[in-house]
């Protein structure tokens, strides 16, 4: 699998060759739907409580006589049919929402979204992306410049290095994200139009995803 390496204006100067075995793959739609999945709910904060009819603020004392009313019979106002009455089946904070994914499985789903992306041209390798200042404007210019952005689309840089330059001035840009090789997930990933590598990430992904 070749990659297409974009110079200052976003032209195809040259082309970069890439492992099959990472951007060669076929879709597999249910691993990588398994694995976006799951990485969500791992991130997940189980911080939601709601309180059972025990532990809400009521009153024991029976609402109305049992027989005689017209009305149905009712014990006290914690019941959850009641409006304030507790749930029946309440969230609790120590919910767990984790799923487990084994490591070949997570590789393997990445392999497939990046093989995906290639065949769709969505991803380019470009030799480096440095910013003089941490200025926003330097950086949105570089990369309207190489055609990346425009019309809207959103582009995922991974960078071999951060530098504090680099990550100042792209704070401000909605639709830019830079991340190191180790930080690339599978939902960032699935989620930007353009991925833009440079050649030291690119070989330190084909490092870890070997």
């Amino acid at each position: 699998m070749e990659l297409k390496v974009l110079d200052a204006q976003g032209q195809a100067a040259s082309k970069v060759e890439a492992p099959d075995t990472i951007f060669g793959r076929d879709f597999n739609e249910p691993l990588i739907h398994q694995v976006v999945t799951a990485y969500r709910a791992n991130g997940r904060s189980a911080n939601r409580a709601q309180k059972d009819r025990s532990q809400v603020r009521h009153s024991t004392k029976k609402p109305w006589r049992q027989k005689g009313t017209g009305r149905a019979r009712a014990g006290m106002t914690s019941s959850p049919l009641w409006r304030g009455g507790g749930k029946i089946f309440p969230n609790s904070p120590d919910e767990n929402f984790t799923q487990k994914i084994n490591r070949r499985m997570y590789r393997a789903a990445i392999c497939s979204i990046l093989s995906q992306l290639s065949r769709e041209d969505r991803v380019a390798v470009v030799d480096e992306l440095t910013v003089d200042a941490p200025k926003t404007k330097l950086l949105a210019d570089k990369i309207k410049a190489m055609g990346l952005g425009t019309n809207g689309d959103s582009v995922l840089v991974i960078t071999d290095n951060i530098d504090e330059n680099l990550y100042l001035a792209s704070r401000n840009l909605p639709h830019v994200l830079i991340l190191e090789p180790r930080h690339a997930d599978p939902v960032s990933l699935v989620h930007f139009s353009k991925v833009l590598i440079t050649r030291p990430a690119l070989a330190r992904v084909q490092e870890m995803l070997a």
